[in-house]
């Protein structure tokens, strides 16, 4: 995650020593937080030749210990870079990373890679913005965590021109499973969103109906093995309870914040294509909840933990 600071601070003599450097086949990594902390590594082990940039100054000492390289500002990584990865934790950041004053289209890298949860309309404005500066752009979110991105087994859903497919497949499938879902920008993000409201709905309905039986005597243990085995599993009683709901970590590495931030993409989308979110709405509006009572930062399986709090019980 980009941190404070301004992304385009540079120091203007490691800054013309790059510009003279041929990118060749170096990728560019924008973002070392929770998830590119954990990607960008990935990358310089599997043997591309990585320069990385954060104004936070995170991931550093994982990327170097990898083979990979800090640069000192967003201008000399992106003068250096033939395809240049983001993993930024907003929209706005996205943007500002790529269009604004110091941004990347300036530095016209060949191709910019977009690996965060931005939401189909930002996506569709950069890739028509970067298509009229003559530089490629490929819209993949991912999904899977900080747990996935560290095995090697997210899963990205990528967007991009046909031709574009071709180059970036072997590159993202580092990552771990690639699935092309479209041609246009946006529609990888538009997948994302879906991907996301699921996988909050099913960690709040899991929470109530845990809290449910632990309140009339049922293990949570027990009752987790026995949804996983019957119509009532889900990614919640598969992995999120079992993980950190269970143990009282609550660390399974998504944020409130973020997490609060797709479903309200999600449902912008929605009531621009006139379909109902009822569901979406109520969940959305608990999250809302979760972030207010433990904070931005808090893991969102914080949920289980605000449903025990009305229900009088503690999942044990």
């Amino acid at each position: 995650m980009m941190g404070g600071g301004d992304p385009a601070k540079l120091s203007t003599g490691q800054d013309q020593a790059g510009a003279g450097m041929s990118r060749g086949k170096r990728i560019g990594f924008v973002g070392l937080g929770n998830m590119g902390s954990a990607m960008a590594p990935r990358l310089a082990t599997a043997g591309y030749e990585v320069v990385a940039f954060d104004p936070a100054d995170a991931g550093r000492a994982a990327l170097v210990q990898a083979g990979g390289r800090f640069a000192n500002s967003l201008i000399e990584l992106g003068r250096q870079s033939d395809i240049v990865l983001l993993s930024l934790p907003t929209p706005q950041v996205v943007r500002e990373v790529v269009l604004g004053e110091s941004g990347l289209i300036h530095q016209r890298p060949r191709l910019v890679i977009d690996l965060s949860t931005s939401g189909p309309q930002v996506s569709a404005e950069i890739g028509r913005a970067l298509d009229m500066a003559g530089i490629g752009f490929v819209d993949a979110p991912v999904s899977g965590g900080r747990a996935g991105a560290l095995a090697g087994r997210l899963s990205l859903m990528v967007a991009c021109a046909r031709t574009i497919w071709a180059q970036v497949e072997a590159l993202l499938a580092v990552f771990g499973r690639v699935f092309y879902v479209g041609t246009q920008a946006g529609q990888g993000q538009m997948m994302k969103l879906v991907n996301n409201l699921l996988s909050a709905a099913a960690l709040a309905i899991t929470s109530e109906g845990v809290a449910l039986g632990v309140k009339a005597g049922l293990d949570p243990h027990t009752m987790i093995g026995v949804l996983n085995a019957s119509s009532g599993a889900n990614s919640a009683t598969a992995d999120k309870f079992p993980r950190a709901v269970l143990p009282r970590t609550f660390d399974f590495g998504f944020q409130t914040g973020l997490a609060l931030k797709d479903l309200r993409l999600c449902l912008d989308e929605a009531e621009a294509l006139n379909v109902p979110m009822m569901l979406g709405n109520v969940v959305s509006e608990l999250l809302a909840i979760v972030q207010a009572r433990f904070g931005t930062e808090s893991d969102f399986t914080r949920t289980a933990q605000m449903i025990e709090e009305w229900a009088g019980v503690e999942i044990r």
